[in-house]
């Protein structure tokens, strides 16, 4: 090894716990913060919420760790954490009608303007949306936010053969809704 690449790996020993921490963090947040976001957008469909959320959950992660506790899978711990917000914001979320809505004024055909990508987008989650939430979150966590079949099944404290057989039988289910919509012309 050359002298300075011997410091460099020697200096970063030299870095205080604190600047570690602060340093994972940083480096957690660069790396986890598009697709956290992406996770909880997906389930508010609300871009304001989901920012909320996902600064959240880095805050809990950040009040975690400053307490001086360990994480030992950083993606993981994220996700289980967005997801606990996610369902807790539903808990709190005031009820509110489409027809309270559409009373205020809000008009969706008239509010935004959806690109042909849009709509294929739209239209497949609202096919995965009709899934049993069993089925719908592992695919979503596979194929929309890239985990691993080990990272969902630590997530959701499920085996991952079972997350494997949920992801299978929600592919099958998916392939059903398709051509069932398809062959009656919906």
């Amino acid at each position: 090894m050359d002298p300075v690449s011997d410091f460099h790996s020697r200096n970063v020993s030299f870095m205080s716990p604190a600047n570690q921490k602060n340093t994972a963090f940083i480096q957690a947040y660069d790396d986890f913060n598009d697709d956290i976001f992406r996770f909880i957008f997906l389930k508010t469909r609300n871009r304001e919420v989901a920012l909320d959320l996902t600064q959240e959950t880095f805050t809990k992660v950040w009040e975690y760790v400053e307490a001086g506790n360990q994480v030992g899978h950083m993606r993981g711990f994220l996700y289980q954490i967005a997801r606990n917000l996610v369902i807790d914001h539903y808990r709190k979320k005031s009820t509110s009608s489409l027809e309270a809505l559409s009373e205020s004024g809000f008009d969706p055909a008239h509010d935004t303007k959806e690109s042909a990508d849009d709509f294929e987008v739209a239209e497949a989650m609202e096919i995965i949306d009709t899934l049993d939430p069993k089925y719908r979150e592992p695919i979503l966590l596979r194929y929309i936010d890239e985990m691993t079949i080990q990272e969902i099944a630590v997530m959701l404290g499920e085996a991952e053969n079972t997350i494997s057989v949920r992801i299978h039988r929600g592919l099958e289910k998916i392939r059903i809704l398709i051509s069932e919509k398809y062959e009656n012309g919906i």
